[in-house]
């Protein structure tokens, strides 16, 4: 911990508007290890969030000064003179480019980024009206009272303010500085003096601003705005005039839906924040529907990669079963959603299943959204492409910024918050949910306790635990086997594995050099309950045989085909290494699969190597291939790619 960690937890712990546990989450199992109590050191996971602190997040901010989202800040307060620049929407980019900021600050303490921030905190606070107010779109260039709520629904007041507050939150917590938290709470207040029963109704068209008010309850243990929360999502598919459209989930009361549907990241941004009310109101409504929503996600909607949202119109889910690969959607911030509410409903539910759809979705359709490099983006994720059609945005390839850019703001904070979903505890110890090499300092039963994660993942299954208790004592600690490692792509019917897990390939654990000769496996872990002392290890390995994924026959694009996968990453073919013949071959079951590590391709990989044919004039020819992570692709430049195979 650093010392503004000290300064923030001393700083929690006697007293002002901010209250340590002031609003704890009663309904759930789990509570998340915060970002600041763990280190990542990792060899897969460090470099690019390194990239993401050099490169990303100072190459978000200088788009941000080039397009004009910053200095209409500057304009709003009357600094600078001018017209809106850009969409309506566009603060919420310099928003969450600040929440990366602050992730990367309390990993990695910097004190030109901090100035800078510091910089763009102060233009924010000056454009903030004297009530509260603060969305630059109807300040600029003058302040227009008129226009304030009149469109909640096609506007994005509240969507913007809900990730102002986010940023907020994470700044904060990261430096222990208040004006930015100040600036958030009086906008919080401003918007709860205007919003809820007996005043103005109604419901945000892109959601947001639900999840964000719940961080500031449970920051500052101020309950109102816990049930400004709870407004929104009961006015959702209420209102007069505002009820009624799929895309924006507002077709019906959330309690009574049971199908995603509509704009995907609209979607889990209201279903994350749903999950976060429900974890501590307990409303049963809330929790049953978030279930039959999950379960219509995971069985129907959900790409192999973890992505979804397959259609291009809207942006948004399709019906049942509709997974095109070349003219898939899955937006890049609709991934980062999926992990988002997948991590709510593990520490709701306490299950597994949980993170492993998170985990598929971090290592494959979420982090395929930004170049190698940090500085080129995919909006758009396909599953196949031929290298010809323009697909991201109007390019055949990735792009360094885009007239909406949530995408590449979005990874800009998600990649260096990774620390605060390794480790979750409940009262009786702790779970492992991700696998990286990290140093962690977690409250167990009254104690501190540090962890070691020592680990080669993706690339290897081999994980080395150290446990150090501050004193000998009993607690549990909870091992995630993931479904990859127990036969399961995916906890649903949507995807199974098209061969046979062998026992020789089934995890195996050991504490202390001794072999644990059986493990039962509960809600996806393992719980391991000793008296734990200094020294003590705990090894888990997962072997990583190369797998072959088949679809649910339903899958129309899918069937007679087969993905190829190996731990969490889920594998590609790329013209570059193939030819441009890669969308016509084929993979017959016989074909053996090996694995090579190539530490000088794409920033060291893991390839897969085997022979499939292709005709040529009528005649079946064998020929090799080399298949790379997907999350990889397009960093060689365009081509033709293809994630499905024909099984033939």
């Amino acid at each position: 911990m650093n010392y503004r960690m000290i300064f923030v937890s001393m700083f929690l712990m006697v007293g002002s508007t901010i209250v340590a546990g002031a609003a704890q989450s009663s309904h759930q199992r789990l509570r998340a290890v915060p970002f600041t109590k763990v280190t990542i050191t990792d060899a897969f996971w460090s470099p690019r969030i390194e990239t993401n602190r050099k490169v990303t997040i100072p190459f978000d901010f200088r788009k941000c000064e080039e397009t004009g989202r910053i200095s209409n800040f500057s304009k709003a307060a009357g600094l600078m003179k001018g017209d809106f620049e850009g969409k309506y929407y566009n603060d919420s980019d310099v928003y969450k480019i600040i929440e990366g900021a602050a992730y990367s600050l309390s990993n990695h303490p910097d004190a030109e980024l901090e100035k800078y921030v510091d910089g763009v905190i102060d233009k924010i606070a000056a454009a903030q009206w004297e009530d509260g107010y603060l969305y630059t779109f109807y300040s600029v260039p003058a302040h227009q009272p008129g226009k304030r709520w009149s469109n909640i629904r096609g506007g994005h007041e509240l969507y913007c303010a809900g990730h102002f507050i986010e940023s907020a939150a994470a700044y904060y917590q990261a430096t222990g500085k208040r004006k930015i938290l100040n600036v958030a709470i009086k906008l919080a207040d401003k918007i709860d003096s205007v919003f809820g029963p007996g005043k103005k109704h109604g419901s945000p068209g892109h959601e947001e601003i639900e999840l964000a008010l719940v961080k500031l309850y449970r920051l500052t243990g101020e309950k109102r705005y816990l049930n400004l929360a709870n407004f929104f999502l009961d006015e959702r598919g209420r209102t007069p005039g505002i009820a009624g459209r799929t895309y924006d989930q507002s077709h019906k009361p959330l309690r009574l839906q049971s199908e995603v549907v509509g704009h995907a990241v609209r979607a889990m941004y209201l279903y994350a924040g749903v999950a976060d009310v429900a974890a501590i109101t307990g409303d049963e409504g809330y929790i049953t529907a978030m279930k039959r929503l999950w379960e219509n996600l995971i069985y129907r909607k959900l790409y192999i990669t973890g992505g979804i949202g397959a259609s291009r119109r809207g942006e948004a889910f399709g019906k049942d079963y509709y997974l095109p690969n070349a003219e898939a959607y899955a937006e890049t911030c609709a991934a980062v959603g999926v992990a988002m509410w997948s991590h709510r409903l593990n520490l709701m539910h306490g299950e597994a299943s949980y993170f492993d759809v998170f985990e598929r979705a971090l290592y494959n359709g979420l982090l395929s959204g930004v170049s190698l490099d940090g500085e080129k983006f995919f909006y758009v994720n396909p599953l196949e492409s031929d290298g010809l059609e323009k697909f991201n945005a109007g390019s055949n390839g990735r792009k360094s910024w885009f007239k909406t850019s949530c995408c590449p703001t979005n990874i800009a904070r998600f990649l260096p918050s990774l620390s605060g979903y390794v480790y979750a505890v409940d009262n009786e110890g702790v779970y492992v949910n991700l696998y990286v090499t990290s140093t962690s300092k977690v409250a167990v039963k009254n104690r501190q306790v540090t962890l070691l994660q020592e680990t080669r993942y993706p690339w290897e299954g081999r994980v080395k635990l150290t446990v150090n208790p501050e004193q000998k004592g009993k607690f549990n600690i909870n091992i995630r086997i993931p479904g990859w490692c127990r036969g399961e792509p995916v906890p649903s019917d949507l995807y199974r594995f098209a061969d046979t897990l062998t026992e020789q390939n089934h995890a195996r654990l050991k504490i202390n050099g001794e072999i644990q000769s059986e493990l039962e496996v509960n809600r996806g872990y393992v719980k391991l309950t000793r008296n734990w002392k200094k020294g003590d290890v705990i090894e888990l390995n997962m072997p990583m045989p190369v797998r072959r994924v088949a679809a649910n026959e339903k899958v129309k694009d899918d069937r007679a085909k087969v993905a190829l996968q190996r731990g969490p990453i889920v594998y590609c073919l790329e013209e570059v290494d193939n030819g441009n013949m890669v969308r016509n071959l084929y993979l017959p079951p016989e074909s053996e699969l090996t694995s090579i590590y190539q530490g000088n391709l794409l920033g060291a990989v893991v390839v897969v190597k085997g022979r499939a044919t292709v005709r040529n004039a009528e005649k079946k020819v064998a020929v090799p291939f080399t298949a790379v992570p997907y999350y990889s692709w397009n960093n060689r430049g365009a081509g033709q790619m293809v994630v499905w195979l024909t099984a033939k």
